[in-house]
């Protein structure tokens, strides 16, 4: 699937017969245009560069793509292909100019400008479309809901807890690799969601950080049970279960998390922890991590932190809310999502405890519940050059005023403005060439991203 010629949508291959004669540069952008939020964090072209426009095409390629484009009823533009192979190695003589990664943008504004570098190519800027839109709007969304959560989860920091940096980047794990559509999926996605954070148990975003921008580790996992291993030690097991996960994983300074549902949360919490286990839970050293899994989860955990906190105790901070015990804390991973992870934080909230007792673990809803439509993205023509002479490109449907497209050879100012790139006069433009003719010319890391 690394043939770049067939990472498009089939009827661009009939599109290089459709240009007016004499065109010799096409401009596209892509922005986002709606709707719930009013920014974007942009983040993923890179790892879309290293992987696909580093390598350059061949004849195999070429002649793969005729094979399989003709029999599929469409005209194959082997002359433009054999071009680029001859004339450029293979590679691509295209521009691509994008915002910094990490940088948060106002909807509307454009991310990413492409345009063919080459004029007797001009149908291979819209060409790529279906590859670089793909590329961008997807982590670029996850990146984005898992910021605005990030955002929710400061809010009742600051209000409920002493202690907000150093717990922050932890308060949302990613439990969404099964949940995703495909491997790459997941790497994308679970390296989006480690712009914002650092606990994930999705090591494919871990490799991918690493991979495309260099990232050592950036993110954290602890040893934690499932179902399966608990529920293998039958019923009358259960509190047999729980006492070797204190045995394997405590010690001084550590975490581990243990799903308590299996049978009866409530008795498990009150009675084998609070009770049977609690004094080797806090002799171990370690943090233990609760996890309902199951139920309503708002209810769920507010019952289950009051059962905690009348075992194992806690204290009052220094803002009036509840923490429970060092010892101990809770993970919700079942049935979250935004507005889950709020009403919980504000239950507790409004009942005393402080966010500092609990994480969240989210799955399909981070990686996989997300579509192009969330924020409208969208790539369109805005310039085309014909004979030595730049025109506007633009579409204004009558039937959506919110589907008109921007026109001419675009730039964006430092305050987010769209202008035409002859009217920046001086100002600094935020779009900044990343590629250029197989080249990468800007090579962000993962700390550079995780700063912007």
């Amino acid at each position: 699937m690394k043939n770049i010629i067939l990472n498009t949508d089939s009827y661009k291959s009939s599109h290089y017969l459709q240009y007016p004669p004499k065109s010799e540069y096409v401009s596209s952008y892509i922005e986002a245009r709606g709707e719930e939020y009013d920014k974007t964090l942009f983040f993923g072209l890179q790892a879309f560069i290293k992987e696909y426009l580093l390598t350059p095409i061949t004849q195999e390629d070429i002649d793969e793509a005729k094979a399989i484009i003709t029999a599929h009823g469409l005209p194959f533009n082997k002359e433009g292909w054999q071009y680029i192979l001859e004339r450029y190695n293979g590679f691509l003589p295209i521009e691509i100019s994008a915002v910094a990664e990490g940088m948060l943008i106002p909807l509307k504004c454009p991310l990413v400008q492409v345009i063919n570098t080459d004029p007797k190519l001009p149908w291979l800027t819209s060409y790529m479309e279906t590859a670089l839109l793909r590329a961008v709007w997807f982590p670029t969304t996850v990146a984005t809901l898992s910021y605005s959560i990030k955002e929710i989860i400061r809010s009742y920091l600051e209000a409920t807890s002493d202690n907000v940096e150093a717990q922050l980047p932890f308060k949302l794990h990613d439990f969404g690799a099964r949940g995703t559509s495909s491997h790459e999926s997941a790497m994308l996605g679970g390296m989006a969601h480690l712009v914002n954070f650092q606990g994930t148990d999705t090591l494919s975003g871990i490799i991918g950080a690493r991979r495309y921008y260099g990232a050592d580790i950036a993110g954290f996992s602890i040893p934690a049970s499932e179902h399966s291993t608990m529920t293998s030690w039958q019923r009358e097991g259960e509190r047999d279960a729980y006492a070797n996960m204190i045995k394997q994983f405590g010690g001084k300074g550590k975490i581990f998390a243990v799903v308590s549902d299996s049978y009866d949360i409530y008795n498990a919490v009150s009675n084998i922890w609070g009770k049977e286990l609690k004094e080797k839970v806090k002799e171990s050293g370690a943090t233990l991590v609760i996890r309902p899994d199951s139920g309503e989860p708002k209810e769920i955990v507010l019952e289950v932190i009051k059962r905690v906190y009348a075992e194992f105790g806690g204290y009052k901070n220094s803002k009036g809310y509840i923490v429970l015990d060092d010892s101990v804390r809770i993970i919700q991973g079942d049935g979250v999502d935004k507005q889950a992870i709020k009403e919980i934080l504000e239950t507790l909230k409004n009942e005393g405890f402080s966010a500092d007792n609990i994480a969240f673990g989210m799955g399909g809803g981070l990686l996989q519940a997300v579509g192009r439509d969330d924020f409208k993205f969208a790539m369109k023509a805005s310039a085309i050059c014909v004979d030595g002479e730049w025109r506007d490109v633009y579409k204004d449907p009558i039937t959506d005023s919110g589907k008109r497209s921007k026109r001419g050879r675009l730039a964006l100012s430092c305050d987010f403005e769209t202008v035409r790139v002859e009217e920046l006069e001086g100002r600094e433009d935020l779009l900044k060439v990343v590629f250029r003719d197989g080249k990468l010319l800007k090579d962000y890391t993962f700390d550079e991203v995780r700063k912007v």
